[in-house]
């Protein structure tokens, strides 16, 4: 299995859609063998569940996400937890254990926008950095 989190300096990104790395974590028999970072090289929103289909992603562990990412990471057969904030590797080793916390209904709307700065908050109340 391959489980995947938007990432920046050791956190799950809270932006799906403006993720520019996602760490990237192999899993045999309940227990991560391998964790790599990978760079979206620019691809944002709509590419990037393209991206995780590419690279053979099975399930994807983040915080705000948008209905159109939602609906394609459905069509890619990707699994999606969100609403997960936190450390990136214990939020997965959360999952493996069975007791992380996620909202299975959690949709951020309306960024057809630019935001701003580190700090600034997306319309569903996500904190951005």
């Amino acid at each position: 299995m391959r489980i995947a989190a938007p990432y920046e300096n050791g956190q799950i990104f809270q932006h799906f859609g403006q993720s520019e790395r996602f760490k990237v974590y192999d899993v045999e028999e309940h227990r991560v063998v391998t964790a790599t970072t990978i760079n979206t090289n620019g691809s944002k929103h709509g590419a990037l569940p393209d991206v995780l289909k590419k690279i053979q992603v099975n399930e994807l562990i983040c915080g705000g996400i948008g209905g159109g990412a939602k609906k394609a990471l459905a069509e890619a057969g990707i699994k999606l937890m969100g609403g997960v904030t936190g450390e990136a590797d214990q939020a997965v080793q959360a999952y493996l254990n069975g007791t992380l916390v996620f909202d299975p209904q959690v949709e951020c709307k309306d960024h057809g926008h630019e935001h701003g700065g580190s700090g600034s908050v997306c319309d569903c109340g996500h904190s951005e950095k």
